[in-house]
């Protein structure tokens, strides 16, 4: 494997770093020293400005949503679907009015992208989720109830119109 492939996995394998590049905010020699490849630390650097050339600008994704807020979700142990459901992962699902959790709920254009940017932006708020989960026109994240306020805000920031 060549050394320009060896730092775009590396890269890759650190998704804060693979932001960083995309929006410009790369020291490439102190980001070298960090990543674990095999060559000199200045070729390294030069893969990395080579790298960060190549990627795409603008915003990690497209969306465009109405966002809500619902509380008084929880986890629920029904096994048929049901319309009280708002959020189903595996075997966990949450239904409304049945615990003390909130939900913040996108509706409109989506995707995984924008469950990633909302994950990111709700962990560098140092709000903590219940559980999440995205299609092409929903989003919803479940948080606790003290988190509710904070949620919305930060959801509303990456998704809202």
């Amino acid at each position: 494997m060549s050394l320009a492939a060896a730092t775009r996995e590396a890269v890759r394998e650190r998704p804060v770093l693979y932001d960083a590049l995309r929006a410009g905010v790369v020291n490439y020699t102190a980001a070298a020293r960090t990543l674990d490849v095999d060559g000199d630390e200045e070729a390294i650097a030069t893969a990395l400005r080579r790298f960060a050339e190549e990627l795409p600008d603008g915003p990690p994704h497209d969306a465009d949503a109405r966002v809500s807020m619902q509380s008084g979700l929880g986890r629920t142990d029904a096994a048929e679907s049901t319309d009280e459901w708002v959020l189903a992962v595996g075997d966990a699902r949450f239904a409304a009015d049945a615990g003390s959790l909130t939900g913040i709920v996108a509706t409109g254009d989506l995707g995984p992208a924008a469950l990633g940017d909302v994950l990111g932006r709700l962990r560098a708020a140092d709000v903590s989720v219940e559980a999440a989960g995205v299609t092409e026109a929903s989003l919803v994240v479940v948080v606790t109830r003290r988190d509710g306020p904070d949620a919305l805000r930060v959801v509303e920031g990456a998704v809202g119109r």
